[in-house]
Formats: structure tokens, C-alpha cells, sequence
């Protein structure tokens, strides 16, 4: 995996971000299972709760351009500070990625599986 091709998608996707409320840049890039890289960028509203993650807005990149999963995400300010998924975020990575995907954090690379213990999706539910 090339974490700094990666990291560095993420820093790309930020600076296109829509952020005149907070003026935090957030973007995230994400590698996909057929390889293809797809980003998001935060996309602010006054009616903050409206507004979207740019894990969000990746998530649609990912259906949008052919649907897979997640293998390995990074997300980035517009400056390349390191930024962490909110909870939400977290639920959407696990949700499209699946507890093997890797994360970058702040400890290092972990599977999601230890950045959302205990999560459950689609394959939890009874047949």
C-alpha cells in the first residue's frame, strides 16, 4: 500500500472542499478493492446537520464509479494534518469496508476492526 500516494490524495480531495462555516478542509481518498483510488471532501451548509463528510462524499465516489469496498483509507486537512473519521464515518467506512480495512490514525495503520470495536452491518443481520 502506498500510504504517502494515498495520504497525499487526501490533501488534494481537502483543498477542493466547501467549508465557509468552520474552515477546517477535510478530505479522504481511499483504495479500493480493484485498486482504483476514489476521494471526498467535506461539503458544509448552514443547517449544519445537512452537511456531509468527506467520508460521505467518498462513499458516493465509491457506488458512483463502479461500487467494491474499501481497502485502505487516509483522511487529511488541506494543510495534511492527519483527521480521524468521525463516528458516523467510522460506521459508513465499516459499513463499505468491512473490519479488515485499514485506517490510518494517529497509532498507526489499524483495521477497522479496532477503530469501530464491536461494529456490526449488513452480514449481522438474520438470514
Amino acid at each position: 500500500m502506498d500510504w504517502d500516494a494515498l495520504r497525499a490524495a487526501a490533501v488534494r480531495a481537502a483543498q477542493d472542499a466547501y467549508c465557509p462555516y468552520s474552515g477546517l478542509q477535510v478530505g479522504s481518498a481511499a483504495v479500493c478493492d480493484d485498486g482504483r483510488v476514489v476521494v471526498g471532501c467535506n461539503v458544509e451548509n448552514a443547517a449544519y446537520g445537512v452537511g456531509l463528510c468527506a467520508e460521505c462524499t467518498m462513499a458516493g465516489q465509491l457506488r458512483l464509479t463502479g461500487g467494491g469496498r474499501f481497502v485502505a483509507v487516509a483522511c487529511r486537512s488541506g494543510s495534511g494534518d492527519l483527521l480521524m473519521p468521525c463516528g458516523r464515518c467510522r460506521q459508513v467506512l465499516f459499513e463499505l469496508g468491512g473490519p479488515d480495512c485499514l485506517v490510518d490514525t494517529a497509532r498507526g495503520v489499524l483495521p477497522m476492526s479496532e477503530v469501530l470495536p464491536d461494529a456490526f452491518g449488513p452480514a449481522d443481520l438474520p438470514a
